[in-house]
């Protein structure tokens, strides 16, 4: 693959990149680069790993070298009890493989980095203490505040969360982070303050934040609209029917799962998307493009509920794999035991 191949494949489906021309840098003068995602150990995984994931695999086809960190010390900084976080951190680790297996990518470069195994040395610890003596409450809780519970009192632990997300930078030996849009603040916190204490700036990687299928964001917290990977047929179809989609209006989370899921994963594998419809409306419906559904839908050509259908069958087939994953359904009940 060429540099401008590999360019493209990282650069698709993100919102934005810090800074774009360091990209190019970076491509052209390093024969490997390394980049890291990390993920909280927190709640029961949703679909919506699905997205992140999908740029995982964009980077490993691009011959990245990846790291997932396993954060759970930052998981505790969130709530997560002591005794649940080794179970959740197993949880994730194979729920995340699981994923990577469905989009069919080649993971011998990727590798899973628990949070504890580098944020507990020694040196982690004293340039924790170098770069608090030098961030400001409030840059501190600026850049935080859209990842961090928030809170009448906050705690002190959302003020050290973006230090030490700026730390794993360096301590993972990356050249790159990615994220969501909603870490920007933290991953400009971290352009700006580890070259303070002689470490050098990352490039950082962000997805656009998806539109969940109710309200605006996809959140796991919405446990009546959360697809969880191991829900059935029957529940993922009761969800996506609750999904907010009014006809002709494309602002919703079903053709955000489309556009950043469904279609890219499709396309990848060659396959075209489609919508069974009986006869007598029309009949089955193929798609190459997202560009061509959102057009249908939005001219009123495909109802909502013939899209609902489609997207939950699709799905359904997808997460498959997670039904008959026996170990993973124990570890699932040993890191979310039922109350």
């Amino acid at each position: 693959m060429d540099n401008k191949k590999r360019f493209e494949l990282i650069k698709r489906n993100l919102q934005e990149v810090l800074v774009e021309e360091e990209l190019k840098d970076l491509i052209d003068k390093k024969k490997e680069i390394s980049v890291y995602w990390g993920t909280m150990p927190t709640g029961s995984i949703s679909v919506a790993y699905f997205f992140p994931m999908l740029k995982i695999a964009d980077f490993l086809k691009a011959g990245l070298r990846v790291k997932i960190l396993l954060a759970d010390l930052h998981a505790l900084l969130d709530g997560v009890h002591w005794e649940m976080l080794e179970k959740r951190t197993e949880y994730y680790k194979r729920a995340i493989i699981t994923i990577l297996k469905i989009l069919d990518v080649d993971i011998k470069k990727l590798e899973f980095v628990k949070g504890s195994d580098i944020q507990l040395d020694g040196k982690y610890f004293n340039d924790l203490l170098k770069l608090s003596s030098i961030s400001s409450i409030n840059n501190c809780k600026k850049a935080s505040s859209e990842v961090v519970k928030a809170r009448e009192d906050p705690l002190l632990s959302g003020l050290i969360y973006p230090i030490m997300q700026a730390l794993d930078e360096e301590y993972l030996h990356v050249d790159m982070q990615f994220a969501g849009l909603d870490q920007r603040k933290i991953m400009v916190f971290a352009r700006e303050n580890l070259p303070k204490i002689g470490y050098k700036p990352r490039i950082e990687l962000m997805t656009p934040m998806i539109r969940g299928l109710v309200g605006e964001k996809m959140s796991s917290s919405i446990e009546s609209t959360k697809i969880d990977l191991l829900d059935d047929e029957e529940a993922i179809a009761r969800k996506i029917n609750k999904a907010e989609c009014v006809e002709g209006n494309p602002n919703n989370g079903l053709l955000a799962m489309l556009k950043y899921f469904i279609i890219p994963f499709k396309q990848d594998k060659k396959e075209k998307f489609v919508i069974k419809r009986d006869k007598k409306f029309g009949g089955d419906i193929i798609y190459e493009s997202y560009e061509k559904i959102e057009s249908d839908f939005v001219e009123k050509k495909l109802h909502p509920m013939d899209l609902k259908n489609a997207l939950a069958k699709e799905l359904a087939s997808l997460l498959e794999m997670f039904q008959k994953d026996t170990k993973l359904k124990e570890l699932h009940k040993l890191a979310y035991p039922v109350k």
